[in-house]
């Protein structure tokens, strides 16, 4: 929960106007100065932002990552590939219902393909799998979002596994693949795959309204 607090605080505070935004962390309103963008304010930290938000239902956080300019994440990606961009395109033309949904999603899958990436492992495995979920979950295909769930977290375990990356938090559960389970269970696909990598209290929301975030 903090995480996601956390995350998009970090949006807030570089996006807002005003000398302060009001961000409630760790249970408490807290009140951060602007920051405008910082070399932390990348696309790497809205993606996790954005999923984080949508695991714990956060409209209105939600609402906010994806009216953050693309511009803005430019100013320090250069480290991200152009693919990185096409899935926040894809995810933010989604949430706020803009036009060209299906022809920004196709980018998206497209533009991971591991042969055009710098890293075609991490495109491969961890960015490509929630894309196609995303794609089988707008065409309403349940069969085919199951199985691209289940490729996602086979990609995610073998991804984590590698010996240099198998202590690393991140790989214990898979963020993406579950923001997107979690997507299509609110609209009611029913989610039958289980797994260490996919905790099943947040998939199905059971703790939200329990207390103020």
């Amino acid at each position: 929960m903090t995480a996601m607090q956390v995350g998009s605080a970090v949006f807030a505070v570089a996006t807002t106007t005003d000398e302060h935004a009001q961000c409630r962390i760790a249970h408490k309103d807290r009140t951060l100065q602007a920051t405008g963008p910082q070399w932390y304010v990348t696309p790497g930290a809205w993606t996790t932002a954005f999923y984080l938000a949508v695991i714990f239902r956060e409209k209105e956080r939600i609402t906010a990552l994806c009216q953050v300019p693309l511009s803005l994440l430019r100013e320090n990606g250069e480290r991200f590939d152009e693919y990185h961009y096409a899935c926040i395109k894809t995810l933010q033309t989604y949430w706020l219902g803009g036009p060209d949904l299906v022809q920004n999603l196709v980018a998206a899958v497209d533009s991971t393909d591991p042969q055009a990436a710098s890293d075609p492992e991490s495109a491969g495995k961890l960015m490509y799998p929630p894309m196609e979920m995303f794609h089988r979950f707008i065409r309403k295909d349940h069969a085919g979002f199951t199985q691209a769930l289940t490729t996602a977290l086979q990609w995610h375990k073998e991804y984590w596994s590698e010996e240099s990356r198998m202590y690393q938090a991140s790989g214990l559960v898979a963020l993406a693949p579950l923001a997107m389970a979690c997507i299509a269970h609110d609209a009611g696909i029913p989610i039958e795959v289980e797994s260490e990598y996919l905790p099943a209290v947040l998939l199905g929301r059971n703790w939200c309204g329990e207390f103020p975030t």
